[in-house]
């Protein structure tokens, strides 16, 4: 078990839907709601996106929700978790399927949707620098809201979402490499992924964790172990999922193919 993180704190709510089509809109439901409750109760609300097939159905479920207009999109700052650090208009950006699926369709405050700059930004091909400027972005949004942790210097996001591959990433923080073990830094480049493509930027797992409620999302019998491991208390160096907690509140979002492994708590 990780020396550097304690998995007894804030148990995780596991709620499992009957498939990854009612996940999806589940989900979208549930993250409408919550976004009008923050905005309710402080004015404004922020999120973290993520990638992959599930991520980009719960917004794509949000966009097309009778009630998706109960957010003040406008008062919303959105963030992302990761991204493939490519050219802004590949395919595979994050950011560019984020805003097909729903960032297009709602209101947005451009200036405060913050994404990762792509490889044809201003630095260019230089993973290391465009890291260290969204580090910066999200410092100062911190120290603007005076909500900066001890941890890392990030706002403290109201809802982040992940997801998480079979072998147990999540982000693009894979297993057993030195990002994944990153304790200072909040956001790191990220080369020679195990998938493609190569090079991307991601949060590390102190900038994951100053997030106020952490939702982790997945369906389908891949993801089973990776599922039932990082809910047994895995070590998050060799399975990064693990490590992706919230400050109040830990969701696992799933479908029953993925929670077909999770083990029965015993007395």
């Amino acid at each position: 078990m990780s020396t550097a993180f304690d998995p007894t704190v804030s148990d995780p709510t596991v709620v499992v839907h009957p498939d990854q089509d009612v996940l999806a809109a589940a989900a979208a439901a549930r993250l409408i709601a919550t976004l009008a409750d923050v905005q309710a109760r402080k004015g404004s609300a922020s999120v973290v996106l993520t990638g992959g097939g599930m991520g980009i159905a719960v917004l794509d479920q949000v966009r097309r929700s009778p009630a998706r207009d109960a957010v003040d999109w406008s008062a919303l700052d959105v963030y992302w978790g990761d991204e493939r650090f490519v050219p802004a208009d590949d395919d595979e950006r994050n950011e560019k399927q984020a805003r097909t699926a729903l960032l297009d369709h709602v209101p947005v405050d451009e200036e405060r949707v913050h994404a990762m700059t792509a490889s044809d930004g201003p630095f260019g091909d230089d993973p290391d620098a465009a890291a260290a400027a969204y580090a910066e972005a999200l410092a100062a949004a911190a120290r603007s809201a005076d909500t900066a942790t001890s941890a890392a210097q990030v706002p403290s996001f109201d809802v982040l979402l992940l997801g998480l591959g079979g072998e147990g990433h999540t982000a693009s923080l894979f297993p057993d490499t030195a990002e994944v073990r990153e304790e200072r830094s909040a956001v790191v480049p990220v080369r020679d992924c195990p998938k493609p493509p190569p090079t991307r930027l991601s949060l590390t797992l102190p900038a994951i964790r100053a997030a106020e409620e952490v939702w982790l999302l997945t369906a389908g019998e891949a993801k089973a172990d990776a599922v039932a491991l990082a809910l047994g208390g895995a070590d998050p160096v060799s399975l990064p999922v693990a490590g992706a907690r919230g400050k109040q509140r830990t969701v696992w979002l799933i479908d029953r193919a993925a929670a077909g492994k999770i083990q029965p708590h015993s007395e």
